[in-house]
């Protein structure tokens, strides 16, 4: 008698844990794939060349890389060694570059990370200028970019150095925000 009464207790065990596992695993396998689908891009680009019209049809700019991912949530795009040409009133654009860079719901802000350099070509207002810095935002719309890290600024004749920047890239005009440091460098 008191081994029939060990197995059924023994047996009922055994049902409740295989349950309880099998609702477990259950469970996981349905919010895993959504997780996972989630993170995964719902389109790839290969050497992506585009280019960007502003409401009259003159270029206003243009995005070159070599590998583009989107991701449907939050509307994410990652560039690899991406190359953005902002073109304005200048008769010479500017020109930026970086290991990385991500957009985030569309292309109102991107973000460029790594190695990041800026250039714009003399022209008839401004000296030709070249920036450099590890992290860059900037807003293609408004014509801007910013940043609240270390910059090396090179223009003829002189280097700066200093932590934040603010360029406005339709007058040119570059705003340096603390630890401004020059040295004049001459031609050789």
């Amino acid at each position: 008698m008191m081994t029939y009464k060990n197995a059924i207790i023994s047996l009922m065990t055994t049902s409740i844990i295989c349950a309880a596992a099998f609702l477990t695993l259950s469970n996981e396998s349905s919010t895993r794939p959504d997780q996972h689908k989630q993170q995964l891009p719902d389109a790839y680009m290969e050497n992506v060349t585009a280019i960007i019209l502003d409401k009259v049809g003159k270029i206003s700019m243009k995005i070159v890389t070599p590998k583009m991912l989107h991701y449907a949530q939050n509307d994410k795009t990652d560039f690899i060694d991406p190359q953005l040409t902002l073109y304005h009133k200048s008769p010479n654009p500017w020109f930026v570059e970086s290991r990385t860079a991500q957009a985030l719901h569309g292309i109102n802000n991107v973000v460029f990370k790594g190695d990041v350099t800026i250039h714009h070509p003399a022209d008839y207002n401004n000296p030709a200028t070249v920036i450099k810095t590890t992290t860059l935002t900037v807003h293609p719309n408004e014509r801007t970019a910013e940043t609240t890290e270390a910059i090396t600024m090179i223009q003829p004749n002189s280097v700066i150095k200093a932590v934040g920047m603010h360029a406005d890239m339709d007058s040119g005009n570059i705003r340096l925000l603390s630890q401004a440091q020059g040295e004049y460098v001459p031609n050789s």
